[in-house]
């Protein structure tokens, strides 16, 4: 989740470190409320490194860091060199020593991972295909605000077994929340993604990837789900609604869930797709809380980093 010199990821953060995140998210929160003044980081610029199209990471990362009290500079990456050739790893020694940290969203996870490795200052996950821990986290901050606890619980994901899926996976089996993800053939996330939850579960939690969708959503206290075709896979459409028909969260699937169960998405949300509109739009949907809680966890990332 954190890279740069010292090199963390989501499955390199222990437990207490997670929770650490989220309690210093809660406290910002409320100073935010009571509007209690937190620049932390007045003198300091951020470069967001923007490969790929954003709202919320975009706009809750540049709210964070004018909160903070430092600068942010928006970066999208057609209008640098490297849209041009320049290497990723001269990309990473320039921006070091122009700007204090760099916020990247990508689409290869090694295309991060390389940044990280040549940057001298920290470089955060905004996103990749693969992971997207800084959503993650505003979701157990979401699930802590509603449910008071965060181990104990069933999280069903059904959908597509995306960079949400598999930092699910990691960030739940860390925690000891149940998860059970539903995916159809040939979607589900990667294995080593899948083996290193059961190893992070080590038997205290549940961790479970099947294709049934009623199976997964059954007695569940969480229901996730994202769309079914992310960016870059546009080409994949058509035939992926064709294989995901029968994952749409709907009135007959939540109805198996446990009657206080909360419905979460990341956003965007294609209504008719993954969702119908009553879901997202209903009583047991968080998904603006979570959109909200992304500024908060970013602040609080920031602040803990830097």
């Amino acid at each position: 989740m954190l890279r740069g010199k010292s090199i963390k990821t989501l499955q390199e953060l222990e437990q207490d470190e997670i929770y650490a995140i989220l309690s210093r998210a809660k406290e910002l929160k409320s100073w935010l409320r009571m509007r209690k003044e937190h620049q932390f980081l007045k003198g300091k610029t951020i470069a967001l490194l923007f490969e790929k199209p954003s709202t919320r990471t975009r706009v809750s990362f540049e709210v964070a860091i004018a909160h903070l009290g430092a600068e942010p500079i928006y970066l999208d990456s057609s209008d640098l060199q490297i849209s041009r050739g320049e290497s990723i790893e001269d990309t990473a020694k320039v921006l070091s020593r122009y700007v204090d940290a760099i916020v990247m969203r990508t689409y290869s996870q090694d295309r991060l991972n390389k940044l990280a490795y040549y940057s001298s200052v920290p470089v955060i996950n905004a996103l990749t295909d693969d992971f997207h821990p800084c959503q993650i986290l505003a979701d157990f901050l979401t699930i802590y605000e509603k449910k008071r606890r965060l181990s104990d619980l069933k999280l069903a994901y059904v959908g597509d077994g995306n960079n949400i899926a598999q930092t699910l996976l990691i960030g739940c089996s860390k925690l000891k929340m149940d998860i059970w993800v539903s995916c159809p053939n040939g979607y589900a996330p990667k294995k080593e993604v899948i083996d290193l939850a059961l190893t992070n579960a080590k038997g205290e939690s549940i961790v479970k990837v099947i294709n049934d969708p009623k199976e997964a959503v059954k007695g569940a206290d969480i229901i996730y789900t994202d769309t079914w075709v992310s960016m870059g896979q546009e080409e994949e459409a058509g035939k992926k609604r064709k294989v995901f028909q029968f994952y749409q969260v709907n009135e007959d699937l939540v109805s198996l869930a446990d009657e206080s169960f909360i419905f979460m998405h990341c956003l965007p949300a294609h209504r008719g797709e993954e969702v119908v509109g009553e879901i997202i739009d209903g009583k047991h949907s968080v998904v603006f809380e979570q959109a909200e809680n992304r500024l908060h966890i970013q602040k609080a990332l920031l602040n803990l980093i830097m």
